[in-house]
């Protein structure tokens, strides 16, 4: 276990320790990282997680976090319990704030006895449609009947968008108020570049099966017809990448397309002009976020939280290979709207309010 930037002596404003069962750098560690970079009011803050690069990024930001190969996953429930247990103790946590179902469960089990820490959940990914994460309709019910068990013990209930809360109430015995936080990005100037010959498209995430990349590479060869200097760009990493490499070559669209994998999200939005995103379900995405703040033209599902970033020009339902295509080639460029700023500042005052309010 390896820990960063934590004294000897007690901390003077009260700890909130961030229960994160993930290495890596996607949704929730950006989120993890904004507001470790931006310090929440007259709290500490201190991250448990796993090895990985969430890790180094924070401690390259001189957050005070606590590695442990112990806590997540692949160290399993009994050694994750213990584990924030243990943390708990030793930084002398008044809140321990949980991030993703995982860290839900292990904090309800830790501390269900235990009324001296106050436990708050952020929900970052709920699935409106059940069989999307959960594959069969028994591990759906039984992880709904877990969520609804694990929620009696909280204190404090937070969602990243509209939908993300209802679609909490929809499904669990929600037994307190859900305080809706959504997520922020600050806008940047990006370098945004005129189309030649055809639109540069960029896909930005996980290339897994709920994301429907494969949706995308099949409107290609549709949007090459009509502009044959179209470019498309799928960034990330995941699970389906072989496969979708394997469609690409299928299609016969090897030369349109390509696969850099993890990039910088800002950097690569200034090098393109049409950002998409055909997930099955997002809650409150930051790839579109970002499109948003940065003005690119941008086509997305109308599932999740996605309308409440996009107006209905920029969305589609019921998507097929046409109407993707035209879409790529129609959609306006969107702008936050000036009642919404939803800066990194205003949400970091919100958890934080949520959280002094938990303390006794």
């Amino acid at each position: 276990m390896a820990v960063t930037a934590i004294p000897e002596q007690p901390f003077a404003d009260p700890v909130t320790l961030w229960a994160v069962p993930v290495g890596e750098l996607g949704g929730v560690g950006r989120h993890v990282l904004d507001v470790a970079r931006t310090g929440l009011d007259g709290l500490r803050l201190v991250v448990l997680c796993p090895p990985g690069p969430l890790a180094r990024e924070l401690e390259a930001v001189g957050a005070a976090v606590v590695v442990s190969p112990d806590f997540g996953p692949a160290a399993g429930v009994r050694a994750s319990v213990r584990a924030l247990r243990r943390n708990a103790r030793r930084v002398g946590a008044a809140v321990v704030h949980t991030h993703l179902a995982y860290a839900d469960v292990v904090a309800a089990c830790a501390f269900a006895t235990d009324r001296s820490v106050q436990l708050i959940s952020t929900e970052h990914g709920i699935a409106g449609e059940d069989l999307l994460y959960h594959g069969t309709r028994w591990r759906s019910r039984l992880s709904t009947h877990l969520h609804s068990a694990r929620l009696r013990r909280f204190d404090a209930l937070i969602a990243v968008s509209e939908s993300t809360r209802r679609t909490m109430l929809d499904k669990w015995n929600v037994p307190l108020p859900v305080t809706v936080i959504p997520n922020a990005v600050n806008a940047r100037p990006v370098r945004t570049r005129a189309e030649e010959g055809g639109p540069r498209i960029l896909s930005l995430s996980r290339l897994a099966p709920e994301k429907r990349i494969d949706l995308l590479l099949r409107a290609m060869p549709l949007i090459l017809e009509r502009a044959p200097g179209a470019r498309l760009t799928v960034a990330g990493t995941g699970p389906d990448l072989e496969s979708l490499r394997e469609l690409a070559a299928d299609l016969g669209i090897v030369a349109a397309v390509r696969w850099p994998g993890f990039v910088d999200a800002w950097e690569a939005m200034g090098r393109h002009d049409v950002v998409v995103q055909l997930s099955a379900w997002e809650n409150l995405s930051y790839t579109l976020l970002d499109a948003r703040a940065a003005g690119l033209r941008v086509v997305a599902t109308d599932v999740g939280g996605n309308s409440e970033i996009l107006p209905p020009a920029n969305l589609l339902t019921g998507p097929t290979p046409q109407r993707v295509a035209d879409a790529v080639l129609t959609a306006p460029a969107v702008t936050a709207p000036e009642d919404r700023p939803g800066s990194v500042a205003d949400m970091v005052r919100a958890i934080s309010a949520v959280t002094t309010e938990v303390i006794p």
